[in-house]
């Protein structure tokens, strides 16, 4: 930090917390998005991307959300390769000749590859229990549960919604998914925002959701369809039951509601949605998202002609669900981008690969200087021609003639050392390390040993996003829950929710021989149940779609080989017992007769050491 610089003190309030130093004539701001403060883009806190993003001028914008709208755009064009063309609008006019070649998608695409893994499933806690020869109390419900919970999320296209979700949480920092009950479809739907819409309005710092949410953007003017520029808003928000009640709400009249998930107890909170819409040539300078005139406002009505103007859901909670990349910081809610610690390793690499691609065009066709040429001379206008460097072209030189070549093959091969020491630098900062990008050498590698070692980072990285997300997923389930009940659908009694979570496969390969080994000892031991053996085999990977189905098969499979090995020792027994009698029917006029061999031995017990 510069000397003299002169402390503002914290800001806080209804945006994120912040530290302002007044350094000479320009600001140092320290927040969750102050990493992009080398942006020109950024570089001003009041009104971040104004020249850059002239949308997020719009007077309807929260003041205190330009930031963080401001870091979504500048994420996006590194995304989409158009870096460049930022920095350009900031003034940067070299920049166009940028070369950017897909770096920082290929780190999204992998960091979310290795979060997801190669697949996630539903599961309730419980659940696994219920094939038990003994099962425990519950877990008959829990199965059936999470039976039905698999079929809605097969349904929803649950997978296809979480990577939907997930690419916009590791690139952004954030995402939003909103449910909602569907009458006609009979079950919650799930829709993915993008995080730029999602407003949310906390009335206390110490809360740990909000009670108000504002979904907007902006929609343009459509001048076939005779539509003007508008600011659509949809807003969730909790309140106090209306004392009119609704056709069919038993209790809410008499100030409180009991809901199905909390039965016993009423509560006098229910959630209101409201969607409208305004024209922005009505909105005035002051009326942000959160003081739009309601007087100016258009509602929107559902396909049965309700008006969405505080529409009573039913519910007690608020639908949305924000997920973060990252565990927020103190005092914070929002994530932070997998690209947050390497953007400036980003720029450089994209500045080296455009210094080498200029470089290799030198090398490929270098500057050739003649001394004593005869140049060729054009007929028509008299002057000499310009030589062009190609093959099987022939130079004349006199007796004192030479010819030099500037050689820019050194610098080539310095620039090209450059990017691959840029790489490993981002693929260190950003903890997905080079094992995890690919560009590590196979033969570079001792041992597994020494691979899991390189991807110990990369684990520490996966464990971290994967528990910022955990109570997220769990809160998502009981909210589906909770709508299929409040929606009185088939099969979905009142009682508390079941907690369920979203389970993950391993993010990195798995050995699996090892683990089957390790199985088979610890389950013949005893040490490790059926159940328990199974599991660890799902989760190394081996192709079983169902593990309580899995253990089924086995059991009956293993009652199967029973049921034959007492069959094939009841036939041995059978046997044993002709041949005495044989033998003693023969008496002593057998004599002389040699008893058959191996047709005499022991009794086994059946079942004995099996």
């Amino acid at each position: 930090m510069a000397s003299g610089g002169r402390r503002l003190g914290w800001t806080s309030g209804a945006g994120p917390t912040f530290l302002e130093w007044d350094v000479g004539l320009r600001q140092l701001v320290i927040d969750a998005w102050s990493w992009l403060n080398y942006k020109p883009v950024m570089a001003d806190a009041g009104r971040p991307g104004s020249r850059a993003f002239p949308e997020l001028a719009k007077t309807w914008v929260p003041p205190h959300e330009l930031r963080r709208l401001a870091a979504y755009k500048v994420l996006a064009s590194y995304d989409n390769n158009q870096a460049g063309q930022l920095a350009a609008a900031g003034g940067d006019a070299s920049a166009l000749e940028r070369r950017e070649l897909g770096d920082a998608a290929k780190l999204v695409d992998t960091a979310l590859g290795y979060l997801l893994g190669s697949e996630q499933k539903v599961a309730v806690e419980g659940a696994e229990h219920a094939d038990e020869e003994t099962p425990t109390p519950g877990a008959a419900e829990a199965a059936a549960v999470q039976d039905r919970l698999r079929k809605w999320a097969d349904k929803e296209l649950l997978t296809f919604r979480v990577q939907q979700a997930e690419r916009a949480a590791v690139l952004l920092g954030d995402s939003v998914m909103v449910l909602a009950w569907n009458p006609e479809k009979q079950r919650p739907t799930l829709r993915v925002y993008d995080p730029g819409f999602f407003f949310p309005q906390w009335d206390d710092e110490d809360e740990d959701f909000p009670s108000r949410v504002h979904l907007a953007w902006e929609l343009p003017a459509d001048d076939d369809a005779g539509l003007k520029a508008r600011v659509r808003r949809v807003t969730y928000e909790l309140g106090p039951i209306s004392e009119d009640g609704e056709p069919g709400d038993e209790g809410a009249a008499a100030g409180g509601r009991q809901y199905p998930w909390e039965p016993g107890r009423t509560s006098n909170v229910t959630c209101y949605l409201t969607d409208a819409e305004w024209l922005l040539e009505d909105l005035k300078n002051g009326e942000t998202l959160d003081r739009l005139p309601m007087d100016k406002a258009s509602f929107r009505v559902r396909p049965d002609g309700t008006e969405l103007n505080r529409l009573d859901l039913m519910i007690d909670f608020v639908p949305v669900v924000h997920i973060a990349n990252t565990i927020p910081d103190g005092g914070e809610h929002w994530g932070r981008s997998i690209l947050a610690r390497v953007l400036q390793a980003l720029d450089e690499l994209a500045a080296t690969d455009s210094d080498s691609s200029a470089a290799s065009a030198t090398t490929g066709t270098p500057i050739i200087g003649l001394a004593g040429a005869r140049l060729p001379v054009d007929r028509a206008t008299g002057k000499p021609q310009e030589l062009q460097v190609k093959a099987g072209a022939v130079w004349q030189l006199g007796e004192t003639g030479r010819m030099d070549a500037l050689d820019t093959s050194p610098q080539l091969a310095e620039l090209r050392a450059r990017v691959d020491h840029l790489l490993e630098r981002i693929a260190a900062n950003s903890r997905v390390t080079a094992a995890g990008l690919g560009t590590l050498d196979a033969t570079e590698v001792p041992s597994g040993y020494a691979l899991k070692l390189a991807l110990g980072p990369l684990d520490a990285l996966i464990g971290m996003m994967r528990l910022a997300r955990e109570h997220k997923y769990r809160l998502l389930f009981k909210m589906v829950q909770r709508l299929y009940q409040a929606g009185r659908a088939e099969g979905w009694t009142a009682g508390e929710t079941l907690p369920t979570r979203l389970a993950w496969a391993p993010h990195t390969p798995t050995d699996r021989a090892a683990v089957l080994e390790e199985v088979v000892t610890a389950y013949g031991a005893g040490v490790l149940s059926l159940e328990t053996a199974v599991a660890m085999l799902l989760e190394a990977g081996y192709p079983i779609k169902d593990a309580s189905q899995e253990v089924e098969r086995i059991r009956a499979k293993a009652e199967q080989e029973a049921a034959v090995r007492m069959a094939e020792a009841a036939a041995r027994r059978g046997r044993d017992e002709e041949d005495e009698d044989q033998e003693e029917d023969g008496g002593s006029g057998s004599a002389g007769v040699r008893k058959p061999v191996g047709k005499v031995r022991e009794r086994e017990p059946v079942e004995a050491g099996r």
